[in-house]
């Protein structure tokens, strides 16, 4: 492999992300049992976050006004205050989580690093992503930041461009095949999947993925097998 860039996805690659989002969820649901079962009320939240992708974008905030939104319509608008105030501070309480380093993370970005370069390209809020970058004391790995509102093949293209390299030159790794493997293939990059233990429903395939340039690990060390960082400049 030519590769001269490797880009990381963040939330379920370095850091741990879903579970807080299905921790919160479980809050909410517990909010709202009075009017509905979890399960109904969790298939009414997913609903209105899909429904709202194109307006808010991914991560926390998004999510907050996805569950005002849900509770509103859940109660046909009947919901107190007090209510709407403890799923803001739910969601408060997810923006001020401590970040949890997955296994191996640090480890296998200082092998890699001086020999390619690294970037960060990941999904979500602005200033929570950079927040949680900065707080997990990897930011000095990574050459460039990019924080995309999709990751759509177009939009891996635009950062390809910027990256003044060519597709077969980039590598993206990530958990969610969807969003970090499959737009990258399509347009002649290679794509490594390192799946972790649970995933948004929104990022799940159907299929298989075979291609010639997609691997897919157990754990994340396991993709300096696959590279060989002293052969590259």
């Amino acid at each position: 492999m030519s590769i001269k860039v490797i880009a990381f996805d963040a939330d379920d690659t370095l850091w741990v992300n879903e579970p807080f989002f299905q921790e919160t969820e479980r809050k909410f649901c517990g909010l709202l049992e009075d009017y509905l079962p979890h399960h109904s009320i969790s298939a009414e939240l997913y609903q209105t976050q899909v429904q709202n992708i194109s307006l808010y974008g991914y991560g926390v905030k998004s999510f907050i006004l996805s569950m005002v939104e849900t509770a509103l319509r859940i109660s046909e608008n009947t919901l107190g205050v007090p209510v709407i105030e403890k799923i803001i501070a739910l969601g408060k309480e997810m923006l001020e989580k401590p970040i949890e380093l997955l296994d191996d993370v640090e480890q296998v970005l200082q092998s890699l690093s001086g020999h390619y370069r690294l970037v960060v390209a990941t999904k979500g809020d602005l200033l929570d992503q950079e927040r949680k970058l900065r707080k997990s004391g990897l930011e000095h790995y990574f050459h460039h930041i990019e924080i995309m509102s999709e990751k759509k093949e177009a939009d891996y293209q635009k950062l390809i461009k910027h990256l003044d390299i060519e597709a077969d030159e980039f590598l993206m790794i990530g958990n969610s095949l969807k969003s970090d493997v499959l737009p990258v293939l399509a347009i002649g990059g290679h794509g490594f999947h390192i799946p972790f233990h649970t995933t948004w429903a929104y990022e799940h395939i159907e299929h298989r993925v075979e291609h010639q340039n997609f691997r897919d690990f157990a754990t994340i060390r396991e993709v300096l097998t696959h590279l060989r960082p002293d052969s590259q400049a």
